[in-house]
């Protein structure tokens, strides 16, 4: 949608048996973005087993996961939220965000998503 979107990626002591974390500096609407701008998808989830059983341990952490694969993955959840596993469900900004989304998709979720992207792009080069 033109938005620049800035993040972080740290890297832990042992990568790559564990995975990097991913935040995003700048202000983003998505439903698999926490309020912290911490991103939830699978590929980040520590390796093994899913104590919910909702994910897949080969959908988790792989030591065989590069920069390249990380990357891949979340320009994939941006342009295709997963609305069964929101981020930071128990937050109320998460629970809106996810209605907004279901329920809402072209209305006041979109409005939000373009105020980020402008927002954004202003601040792309600071």
């Amino acid at each position: 949608e033109g938005g620049v979107f800035k993040a972080h990626l740290t890297f832990p002591k042992d990568y790559p048996l564990r995975p990097p974390k991913m935040k995003f500096i700048t202000e983003i609407w998505h439903p698999n973005v926490d309020k912290n701008g911490d991103v939830c998808i699978s590929i980040l989830h520590e390796p093994g087993e899913d104590k919910y059983g909702y994910e897949k341990p080969e959908e988790r952490w792989l030591p065989i996961h590069t920069v390249e694969t990380i990357m891949i993955s979340v320009i994939s959840m941006l342009a295709d939220p997963n609305g069964d596993s929101p981020a930071n469900v128990d937050a109320a900004l998460s629970i809106q965000l996810q209605k907004e989304w279901r329920e809402d998709r072209n209305g006041e979720f979109k409005r939000k998503v373009a105020r980020c992207v402008r927002k954004s792009q202003e601040t792309a080069f600071e």
